[in-house]
C-alpha cells in the first residue's frame, strides 16, 4: 500500500510537469541573502524541483541578513508577475507578515522555509528545522562534555539579530533548555537572570559579525569557556577572536547550527566542538512541491503530527559524543553536508 501510494504520487507530480503546468506557473523563492552557503543550497533545491515539474521559479534575495524592505520589494515583484506561490526564508519575521497577508488575500499560496512567521500561521505552511530542537541538542551535549563543571559555566551568546527573528530565539532557547538553563520568555533572548551567562552579542549570522560578537564579550568575560553561536560562519569568526587570545587550547566549548561542509570540517578539525545539521536542500524542493499540489489540486502544505510545522530533520554532528544525546561522527557528517 505504501509503495502504491508512492508511485501514485510521483505520478501525479508528473502529470503536473507534463500537462497541468505546460504555461509553467510563476512561483518564487526569497531568501535572506544569496551568499550564505545554506541559503544557496535551499535555493538549489528549489530549482531543482521547480525544473523536474515544469515551474517558472524566480529567486530574490535581501541585500543583508535583515533586509526586510528587500524581501517586501520581492513579493510585490512575484505578484506584479503573476506569481501563484512564493517561499521564503524571512529576515524579520513580524514585519513581513503584512506583505505576506497582501498576498495571500491576492490567492498566492505564501510557505514558510527554516525560519517560521509570528504568527506561524500567518504563512499557509512551514517547513523546516526544529530549532529548538536543533538549539537543544547542542546545549544537551556542551552540558554533557562539561559534566559537573557545567554548573560553574561562563556561557557566551552569538545571537542573529537585534529584531530577534523566530529562528534565532528558538535556537538560543533550545540550547538553554538543553543546558539546564531558566529560559523565562522563551519568545525572548536577554531577559534571563543565571549567572552563568556572561551576555548576548548580535552577529548578523556572519564570520565578521562573530569575530566582533565575541570580542565585546571577551571584554565582559574574560573567563568564558562555552561559546552558544547561531550558526557555523558566526562560530569561525569566534573562533578567530579565541584564538587571538590564546584561547584555542581546548577550554572553550564552541556549539553552533547549520551543517554546511565548512562547519562540519571545523568540527573535524576542533574548532567547533558540536553542530546541529539541517536540510536546507530539503527545504527548498518540499517547498516546491507543496505549492504545485497546491496550485493542481488546492491541497494544503502538510504538518509533522503534534507540530504546526513539517520537520525536515536535524542531525548533530561531534567527533565527541555524550552518553544520551544522539549523534554521528563527522565522517558521516562530511556525507551528509552541504556548501
Amino acid at each position: 500500500m505504501k509503495l502504491l501510494k508512492s508511485l501514485l504520487a510521483g505520478a501525479m507530480l508528473a502529470s503536473v510537469s507534463t500537462m497541468a503546468f505546460a504555461d509553467q506557473p510563476v512561483v518564487g523563492i526569497i531568501t535572506k541573502t544569496n551568499t550564505n552557503p545554506g541559503f544557496v543550497k535551499m535555493r538549489e533545491g528549489a530549482e531543482q524541483m521547480a525544473e523536474r515539474l515544469g515551474l517558472d521559479l524566480r529567486a530574490f534575495a535581501g541585500k543583508f541578513d535583515g533586509d526586510n524592505d528587500g524581501q517586501v520589494e520581492a513579493i510585490e515583484n512575484l505578484m506584479a508577475a503573476g506569481a501563484r506561490g512564493i517561499l521564503i526564508t524571512p529576515s524579520d519575521t513580524k514585519a513581513i507578515v503584512p506583505a505576506i497577508t497582501r498576498a495571500r488575500e491576492a490567492g498566492i499560496i505564501v510557505i514558510a522555509l527554516d525560519t517560521p512567521l509570528e504568527p506561524i500561521d500567518a504563512a499557509d505552511g512551514t517547513y523546516g528545522t526544529d530549532n529548538f530542537e536543533a538549539g537543544r541538542l547542542i546545549g544537551q551535549w556542551a552540558a554533557g562534555k562539561l559534566g559537573d563543571a557545567a554548573e560553574e559555566a561562563k556561557i557566551a551568546f552569538l545571537d542573529l539579530a537585534i529584531s530577534q527573528p523566530s529562528v534565532d530565539y528558538l535556537r538560543d532557547q533550545g540550547f538553554m533548555d538543553g543546558f539546564g538553563i531558566d529560559t523565562k520568555d522563551p519568545t525572548r533572548i536577554g531577559d534571563e537572570d543565571d549567572p552563568r551567562i556572561c551576555g548576548h552579542e548580535v552577529t548578523a549570522g556572519s564570520e565578521d559579525g562573530g569575530r566582533t560578537a565575541m570580542e565585546k564579550l571577551l571584554q565582559l568575560c574574560s573567563d568564558i569557556n562555552v561559546v552558544y553561536t547561531i550558526n557555523e560562519p558566526s562560530a569561525a569568526g569566534a573562533w578567530e577572536a579565541l584564538k587571538a587570545v590564546g584561547k584555542d587550547d581546548g577550554s572553550v566549548l564552541v556549539v553552533s547550527i547549520d551543517g554546511g561542509c565548512p562547519g562540519v570540517r571545523n568540527v573535524k578539525d576542533g574548532v567547533i566542538g558540536a553542530t546541529s545539521m539541517q536540510f536546507l536542500d530539503k527545504m527548498g524542493s518540499l517547498g516546491i512541491e507543496a505549492l504545485a499540489k497546491h496550485i493542481i489540486s488546492g491541497e494544503k502544505p502538510g504538518t509533522t503530527p503534534g507540530k504546526d510545522f513539517f520537520d525536515t530533520g536535524v542531525l548533530l554532528i561531534t567527533d565527541n559524543p555524550v552518553e544520551g544525546v544522539p549523534s554521528v561522527d563527522t565522517k558521516r557528517g562530511l556525507e551528509l553536508c552541504w556548501g
